[in-house]
């Protein structure tokens, strides 16, 4: 199971640039790593634009943001392409990754279950380990919180 003060669980995955996208890629950098249930989905979405419109604010801090969830990488290029995100989203279709870092669990909707993404955000430090985590995230105010964490707690050089 992941654990802040650890070391991240390492991956690789195809991403919507057509590459396959590797954590150890990132050394060197701090990484947003957020995963999320689905594109095009309201919560997600929102989500999604947040991160969207901090990625400047995250760039200057020596940090990148990638977005995971179960979706194909052709349904994240629609996504990306509707929202103008600027930043990868990785398709961990057989959610491999989100169950390395425990985020794939029994959810309930409208008396059904089912298992699915926990919306959750790490943060990996520029020598790869993982240094902030949130789960089960609420949308609102969410990015400027994480923001603020790298801001405040990790060096931007």
């Amino acid at each position: 199971m992941v654990e802040v003060g650890k070391e991240a669980p390492q991956f690789s995955l195809p991403a919507n640039n057509g590459q396959t996208v590797s954590l150890d890629s990132y050394k060197g950098k701090n990484v947003i790593l957020y995963f999320y249930p689905k594109d095009m989905t309201p919560g997600c979405t929102t989500q999604a634009c947040d991160f969207r419109d901090k990625t400047e604010d995250f760039s200057e801090l020596n940090t990148v943001i990638l977005g995971v969830s179960p979706d194909p990488v052709a349904r994240h290029e629609k996504f990306i392409e509707k929202y103008n995100l600027p930043f990868l989203l990785l398709a961990d279709e057989d959610h491999q990754v989100a169950e390395a870092y425990g985020v794939w669990t029994l959810k309930k909707n409208f008396g059904k279950e089912y298992m699915g993404i926990e919306r959750s955000t790490f943060i990996i430090d520029k020598d790869g380990v993982l240094v902030k985590e949130w789960r089960k995230v609420k949308v609102k105010d969410h990015v400027e919180e994480a923001l603020s964490y790298v801001r405040s707690e990790l060096e931007s050089n």
